[in-house]
């Protein structure tokens, strides 16, 4: 963007600086660090000037916003069309609590739902399974079978809401749910919206929660997106998330990096099973952490846009602009909250939502102070909502597209945290011998993301044991205080309501139904064909939760057995 004679003069101008201005006043006050670098340990200049972004070639590097590759938004407009959806994660109790929240989230401009649910869903059980003892209701909604969703959804037409749904292993029988229940709204497939997060290859780089081994897994998260393409094409089957790689302790770029490298592999099994990249692109979906240091998150979103925009179309021989486009939903840092001085996670979340919103985000929530302590208060939800709605209504943040753009520092940070990336992402191809998928499933057999990850993670906490990473309140600036502010409780009966109404429901429903509904599943599993339109028609049979995914794990066992863990 620079010719090479105002690249010397400016060389030489900063040379001038560095010896007559600058290195006078350090010498004389010094500087507060020996070295400066980002939340990820990247290290950072002084200044930046534009000999560091002489090589950035502005229509192939940067375009346009709505145009490749992307860089500076996926929209022409942004948020000067509208803003992005205002999603906050909500769900704890029964459906009944959950409904209620949820009402009181869209009564306060909350603008789309985004469902958390408890760990016996999460993990295909029901709530009268042993092993869901004392965990019904705790940290997200009990969901056992579709009376619970249509109790979830009560008063809400699935038809005008857009609907996120955080679940994994159980997601399929989750999507089939919310299938059914539009079916029972007199709502048309093709008009729900929403996204089910159903990433698999995640939870075994990350997050931990699974039921069967990896590849039927991935077998079963191409069953959603081929069913999707086909019945619910305005629904994203997949959300492929960064947000638990980060929170599990990698850096940006490993979290940037693990994360396009699992939606590739989405593609080429699709792409394998058959289906048409510019079919099964469009319906993918991104969430991506958004951490303390705001220009690293930034220069992070652009490079992921302009990463799958060119690997997309040079790889996978995409041709339509909608599949190169990365459109991603954002959660600020909840690794980030302390409950030391909680109230201090408010001034967090504001810096992390912002580098979002800077960032060019299409959806966000953003962390409620308490969460650190408990689920979040009411208060703490409505602060949380409250401080999306002031930086898109007072901010003026949202006002301009992509108003870091052209920031020698900003565009030379995503230079580099593009090439990191890559280099990343280049290594997984390898391990696959060229096939990005077999290279994710090599290297989760390997534990390869687990030593890059734990590895990461003990640096960061190294950093802070020794004072290089401040955490304000934890390693500085502490105070005695009292710890047991008022914080949600769920109610201790939440879990025999929740039996009184799975017990309920198994006395009314037809069990002849519910056999034949899950020997179709069974059947549908055995053959290896798509086992989506079975799981609707059994959940509108009440099939429970754990009946469903108990046909899955009788076929493929689990993965616990699978490693030697029973």
């Amino acid at each position: 963007m620079y010719d090479e004679d105002e690249l010397a003069d400016i060389r030489e101008a900063r040379e001038d600086w560095e010896s007559e201005t600058r290195d006078p006043t350090r010498e004389r006050f010094g500087e507060r660090k020996d070295r400066f670098a980002t939340v990820s340990n990247l290290e950072v200049d002084d200044l930046y000037t534009p000999n560091d972004v002489a090589d950035v070639d502005y229509e192939e590097d940067l375009g346009f916003p709505g145009e490749f590759p992307f860089t500076r938004g996926p929209y022409p407009t942004m948020y000067r069309g509208r803003t992005w959806t205002m999603r906050q994660f909500a769900g704890f109790g029964t459906a009944e609590e959950t409904n209620d929240r949820f009402h009181f989230l869209v009564e306060n401009g909350q603008t789309g739902l985004s469902t958390a649910f408890d760990m016996p869903s999460l993990m295909g059980k029901d709530s009268d399974d042993p092993l869901s003892d004392g965990e019904v209701g705790k940290e997200g909604v009990a969901v056992d079978t579709l009376r619970d969703m249509e109790i979830l959804f009560d008063g809400i037409d699935v038809g005008e809401v857009s609907t996120s749904f955080t679940i994994n292993p159980s997601a399929p029988v989750i999507y089939a749910m919310y299938v059914a229940l539009a079916d029972r709204q007199g709502v048309p497939r093709e008009e729900i919206r929403g996204t089910l997060q159903n990433d698999m290859l995640k939870e075994f780089i990350a997050q931990k929660e699974w039921v069967i081994p990896p590849a039927p897994s991935l077998d079963m998260v191409t069953d959603t997106v081929e069913f999707a393409a086909e019945q619910t094409p305005k629904f994203h089957p997949i959300s492929v998330s960064g947000y638990h790689i980060r929170e599990a302790g990698s850096t940006a770029v490993q979290e940037l990096a693990f994360t396009l490298a699992d939606g590739f592999a989405y593609v080429e099994d699709a792409l394998e099973r058959g289906m048409d990249v510019d079919t099964v692109a469009p319906l993918l979906s991104f969430f991506f952490n958004s951490h303390n240091s705001i220009f690293e998150e930034v220069a992070k979103f652009r490079a992921a846009r302009r990463i799958y925009a060119r690997v997309m179309e040079e790889w996978y021989d995409a041709e339509d602009d909608a599949s190169k486009r990365l459109k991603f939903h954002t959660q600020t840092a909840g690794q980030s909250l302390t409950a030391q001085q909680p109230l201090n996670n408010i001034v967090r979340v504001t810096i992390q939502a912002l580098a979002g919103v800077l960032g060019g985000t299409q959806s966000l929530h953003t962390n409620s102070f308490d969460e650190a302590l408990a689920l979040p208060g009411e208060e703490a939800v409505r602060v949380a909502l409250r401080t999306q709605q002031i930086i898109a209504e007072e901010s003026g943040a949202a006002d301009v597209i992509d108003p870091l753009g052209g920031s020698f520092f900003v565009e030379s940070l995503t230079d580099d945290v593009e090439a990191e990336a890559m280099a990343y992402i280049e290594e997984i191809r390898e391990m696959g011998d060229g096939s990005v998928r077999d290279g994710v499933l090599t290297g989760i057999d390997e534990g390869y993301f687990h030593r890059e990850i734990q590895g990461a993670s003990y640096e960061y906490q190294e950093r802070v044991e020794e004072g290089e990473e401040i955490v304000v309140g934890v390693n500085k600036y502490t105070m005695e205080e009292d710890t047991r502010p008022d914080i949600l409780t769920v109610d201790e009966d939440t879990q025999d309501r929740q039996l009184e109404r799975l017990a309920a429901v198994k006395d009314e429903r037809d069990d002849e139904a519910v056999e034949a509904a899950l020997d179709d599943v069974r059947a549908a599993v055995e053959a290896g064909e798509n086992v989506m339109p079975s799981l609707v028609e059994a959940v509108k049979a009440y099939a429970t939760m754990g009946e469903i995914m108990d046909v899955f794990a009788e076929e493929h066992g689990t993965y616990r057995e699978t490693v030697g863990v029973v």
